[in-house]
């Protein structure tokens, strides 16, 4: 993140990245959608597998076994898309969310779970989880954080 600011360690910044705004823009248009016209789950999907469809081949191939990992473990999310990524809601909070490394230009993709979603584990416990592929011990573990999400 990059704005024009000077910190007393030294540091400036010159606003925020190009790739932040347009996040910001798509969570905008988001919103701007969702108070009009309640989404149905047809339109989340749609609008899921449209963004996924925009990804990079490796973060492609996440998002899409993610998105199956969460209709077949966890059909009672619904599908939408948060700040122009994958995300899952329930009761329209939402839980879990993908988001590509390409977005940012990160080196590794992230799956995030929100503060709605029940991982608490004591007094500190992990929200995101850098994924660079999807084998089947981390699908599993997937599986496993999503289910306990839902509580």
């Amino acid at each position: 993140m990059a704005w024009t600011t000077t910190t007393g360690k030294g540091k400036s910044y010159e606003g925020f990245t190009e790739d932040e705004r347009a996040a910001m823009k798509e969570r905008a248009q988001e919103l701007k959608k969702s108070p009009r016209k309640k989404a149905s789950a047809a339109d989340g999907e749609a609008d899921v597998m449209a963004k996924i469809a925009e990804m990079p081949e490796s973060d492609k191939v996440m998002a899409e076994r993610l998105h199956a990992l969460v209709k077949e473990h966890a059909p009672e999310l619904a599908p939408k898309t948060w700040y122009g990524m994958p995300a899952y809601a329930k009761d329209g909070k939402n839980i879990v969310f993908f988001k590509s490394a390409d977005k940012f230009k990160s080196r590794y993709a992230t799956l995030g779970f929100e503060e709605n979603a029940m991982l608490d584990d004591g007094a500190m416990w992990p929200t995101s989880f850098a994924l660079k592929e999807i084998t089947p011990d981390v699908e599993a573990r997937i599986v496993e954080l999503i289910k306990r999400a839902l509580g």
